[in-house]
């Protein structure tokens, strides 16, 4: 299922989202003009590398990996650069479609505040679950994912308008919110499941459980903020019933 667009409406510009996205595609244009060395290189210094964040790594000679002082501040550069256009692509358009209401629901500051940690907390994750992996990790998804995990609390009665494969056409349905990011928690629980199986020092390809922790960081978050709205209607709901 490709998602096109939700069926809530934003109260107000959600410049936050719209800043972020703009930020990667600008270093997304960087990266562009690096030529292939450069951008391999860049992925190494600026990407997440679990094995430099174990104690004493042990490096293969043949790596032109380095791991130095920028180690820590990778958990964050990471989340702002991409490996190709359609990496970007899946990413910016999943953040702009699910981005503006949970700015709208959490303010501007609360929402920046939140995409990041939901981005260190996914890198954190993919560390611990690949720690021997050699391979620089980039995307902006683990960050995302923190946004969906807590679109799902905080917007369960939404829809999510998409784009369904069926047999050889296209069909463009309505879909529960619930069951549109359910399932996609539930995909990236299962191939990160077995992703361990697989797991080794050359280990690569799309971060599940980085995906899996942003998810589940996101939903935590916004539990407190769910039950605080719902308090509130219940007080609205006894007033209205008093009058």
């Amino acid at each position: 299922m490709i998602p096109l667009r939700d069926t809530i409406p934003s109260s107000r510009f959600p410049a936050v989202t719209v800043c972020l996205i703009v930020v990667n595609v600008l270093v997304f244009l960087v990266e562009l003009n690096l030529g292939q060395q450069g951008l391999r290189r860049f992925f190494e210094v600026w990407g997440i590398v679990p094995v430099c964040y174990m104690p004493h790594p042990r490096l293969p000679a043949r790596l032109s990996l380095t791991c130095d002082q920028t180690t820590y501040f990778t958990l964050f550069s990471s989340m702002f650069i991409h490996g190709g256009w359609m990496h970007i692509i899946g990413n910016m358009w999943s953040l702009w479609i699910f981005g503006d209401n949970v700015e709208d629901r959490m303010g501007r500051g609360g929402f920046l505040v939140f995409y990041l940690l939901s981005g260190l907390a996914a890198g954190a994750v993919h560390i611990v679950t690949n720690a021997a992996s050699t391979v620089p990790t980039v995307g902006a998804s683990g960050a995302i994912a923190g946004v969906m995990g807590a679109y799902l609390l905080l917007f369960p009665h939404s829809t999510v308008v998409t784009l369904v494969p069926i047999f050889f056409f296209l069909q463009v349905m309505e879909v529960p919110a619930v069951l549109f990011l359910g399932i996609w928690f539930l995909s990236q629980l299962f191939s990160g499941t077995l992703s361990l199986a697989a797991a080794g020092s050359q280990a690569g390809g799309v971060a599940w459980w980085a995906h899996i922790g942003g998810f589940v960081v996101g939903a935590l978050w916004a539990v407190p903020l769910r039950r605080r709205r719902m308090l509130r209607q219940r007080r609205w709901h006894d007033d209205d019933d008093d009058w």
